[in-house]
């Protein structure tokens, strides 16, 4: 019988994670990080701390939410109530975005970027400016390891995949408050944290495997 891969986790401050992704930004080179993890595991907070610390001459953030298909879209295709699934993002328009920012030379224009607004729940385009001297994009995403559609071309293009792990009840405890945030009451955000946004995290959770860190920030 095969014993299952159990990738071993790191354990590290955000000051360390912030420190380590520092040495990803080296003037005049193009590097994309990319962080990982289950839906509440802190993605997009530890991706906008790291920005902010480094400063924007040296980093920027470019979220993969920003490529959720509409709302509209999602109702044509009966995907309304799985929004968040592998399958209900644009991830051809993701994986061509991404190898462009990798490819971006010191001469090349400014590249743009969507974001997803989840007070609408709605993606908004070309909000985001990729100049081409700046020398760290950090991507975040549930998806970034996922082998199939088009998920492992925009994983060739980022140079580094950290997986995020924190421990199961904190990361449902995040999600219910965030849930609960949007409008949603406590119910609907226990029947969404261990329902759908679950479904996500066992499949986000199998990817884990394929990520150069597993890390569980502590205090």
């Amino acid at each position: 019988m095969t014993t299952p891969f159990t990738p071993t986790v790191e354990e590290l401050t955000l000051a360390d994670v912030v420190a380590q992704a520092r040495t990803l930004a080296v003037p005049k080179t193009r590097r994309i990080l990319g962080l990982t993890g289950a839906p509440g595991a802190g993605k997009s907070t530890v991706a906008a701390h790291i920005v902010e610390a480094l400063g924007h001459e040296s980093a920027v953030l470019v979220p993969m939410d920003g490529f959720h298909l509409a709302n509209e879209v999602l109702l044509s295709l009966g995907r309304r109530d799985r929004k968040g699934a592998h399958d209900t993002f644009d991830d051809d328009g993701y994986a061509h975005l991404i190898e462009r920012i990798h490819a971006q030379k010191q001469t090349d224009a400014v590249i743009y970027a969507p974001v997803f607004r989840r007070e609408i729940e709605e993606p908004i385009g070309s909000s985001i400016g990729i100049h081409p001297e700046t020398p760290l994009v950090v991507t975040e995403g549930n998806y970034l390891l996922l082998d199939k559609d088009a998920w492992p071309k925009a994983r060739a293009a980022v140079d580094t995949v950290w997986f995020l792990a924190p421990a199961e009840d904190m990361r449902h405890e995040r999600l219910i408050r965030r849930h609960q945030a949007y409008g949603k009451s406590i119910d609907d955000a226990r029947f969404w944290t261990l329902g759908s946004d679950q479904i996500n995290a066992d499949l986000i959770h199998s990817t884990a495997r394929h990520a150069d860190r597993v890390i569980r920030i502590i205090d």
